[in-house]
């Protein structure tokens, strides 16, 4: 690794967290076989606190203090609806249909950020922005005979995701990363401990111990996550969150026995084509201001 760029280094390191989220969904969809999908969301939160205090036990105090902690909040509970819905909706759908839809987020938070932040949004932007949520459409298929109200559950989830980063850029403007990142922890498991008690089930032996496995590989993909974008530019790396949906699709089929649809296939394709035809004109936009 130490022979590669930071740019080759922050690649591989994204590859990985995005393999190993994809790893903990498709091992929470085994679980919500048995298990609430709030259980399995308590399961993700309590291992990313439990990994967190461990790393930043000797930072804690400095780092609880903020002076947004309304944001803190509003942002934390952005993250856990996005987690609560996307979980649900692969307890109920193919775990390659709901993450291409979720990754609508992308080209939400565009559209979230000229909104809300005021950054420019033109012509390009917005038609990333509408073929994204085409394809989303493509996969949900509304109107046809084998769409549900399930099927809406992944797009909702990418609207928190998004509303949940927009509201993170807007606090890294005044606040360390790492103060969110521990609020973020912190508000998700005292809400699903709150939460998941009407619906606790004692797991079994092998189930207890995907719940460990879940909450332990959501915490590497988090940390795995944090030092991609922290060795290289955001917008380098960003792209390769899509493989993602191929990551989804081979879990679907080896573990699920699920074989994508051709219009499953068709909308994840729409988005991701979508996606990385922003960050292309972004990043050439970039280029030609600082060239």
């Amino acid at each position: 690794m130490r022979r590669l760029s930071p740019t080759a280094q922050g690649i591989v390191l994204m590859l990985g967290a995005i393999f190993l989220f994809s790893s903990m969904d498709a091992t929470a969809k085994m679980l919500m076989e048995r298990h609430a999908p709030m259980q399995v969301v308590w399961a993700r939160y309590a291992g990313m606190m439990a990994v967190v205090t461990l790393i930043l036990a000797p930072r804690l105090r400095p780092l609880l203090r903020t002076r947004r902690l309304g944001l803190q909040l509003l942002r934390s509970a952005f993250l856990f609806a996005a987690t609560f819905s996307f979980f649900t909706a692969i307890s109920r759908m193919e775990i390659a249909a709901a993450t291409a839809v979720m990754q609508v987020h992308p080209l939400l938070l565009t559209l979230g950020a000229a909104l809300v932040l005021r950054e420019p949004l033109g012509p390009r932007r917005i038609a990333g922005v509408g073929a994204a949520l085409v394809g989303a459409l493509i996969v949900i298929q509304p109107g046809a005979e084998i769409f549900t109200p399930t099927a809406l559950l992944p797009l909702l989830g990418g609207v928190f995701y998004a509303s949940y980063a927009l509201t993170t850029r807007f606090l890294g403007r005044d606040e360390p990363i790492l103060t969110s990142f521990l609020y973020t922890a912190i508000i998700g498991t005292i809400a699903a401990s709150i939460l998941t008690v009407p619906v606790w089930t004692m797991p079994s032996a092998p189930d207890a111990g995907l719940f460990l496995m879940l909450g332990a590989v959501g915490a590497a993909g988090q940390f795995l996550l944090i030092r991609s974008l922290s060795i290289a530019e955001a917008g380098a790396v960003a792209p390769f969150g899509y493989a993602g949906v191929i990551f989804a699709t081979l879990w679907g089929l080896f573990a699920f026995g699920e074989v994508p649809t051709p219009t499953t296939l068709l909308g994840a394709l729409v988005i991701v084509g979508a996606g990385v035809y922003v960050w292309h004109r972004e990043t050439r936009s970039r280029a030609a201001a600082t060239g």
